[in-house]
């Protein structure tokens, strides 16, 4: 009986994981497609993070479409790559919009066309200089929201007020001056 239980349960908590790891759509797309929008585009999103953390914090990312491009670029930090030897901050090129592990992304922020233009070097500027590349801590911080702060910190004209739920914004907030 015993064996037959554990069976049952392992099994039950590999198919949870399984689900949590699939890839899935966003739905509606919540960043216009790079080959119908010649327009520059910032947008800042939130995503609950997994499990049950997810009730009180998000994963924060910025994504960029210089103008005329044919990709966004993403600017986030996952922890997990230090573990294997790799800086935090990831720069990468693709849907700008996916879910989460799971949990499907808000808008925080958006600027569009020429007023984005203006930003986009200055955003990755500000990924590239982040001082905290090599160092993750879940609380208090630097996490991915102290570094989505930090390029609001850095970028001022982005106009960025991170919610409640961006665990580590704070961090960054009370940081800032001495990692300048």
């Amino acid at each position: 009986m015993f064996f037959l239980a554990t069976l049952t349960f392992g099994f039950a908590a590999l198919a949870t994981i399984s689900w949590a790891l699939e890839p899935r759509g966003v739905g509606r797309p919540l960043a216009p497609p790079p080959e119908l929008h010649s327009d520059a585009v910032v947008q800042v999103y939130g995503a609950d993070v997994w499990g049950v953390r997810g009730r009180f914090a998000i994963h924060t990312w910025i994504a960029t479409k210089a103008p005329g491009a044919d990709h966004y670029r993403k600017y986030q930090v996952i922890g997990w790559r230090l573990r294997r030897g790799q800086p935090v901050v990831s720069i990468s090129t693709g849907n700008p919009d996916g879910d989460w592990f799971g949990s499907k992304p808000k808008l925080l922020l958006e600027k569009r066309g020429e007023v984005a233009a203006e930003l986009i070097d200055a955003i990755h500027e500000a990924a590239l200089s982040y001082p905290f590349a090599d160092e993750y801590v879940m609380w208090p911080g630097p996490n991915s929201n102290s570094f989505t702060a930090w390029i609001g910190l850095e970028v001022p004209d982005l106009g960025l007020e991170l919610p409640t739920k961006a665990i580590g914004k704070s961090w960054m907030l009370a940081s800032y001056g001495s990692h300048r």
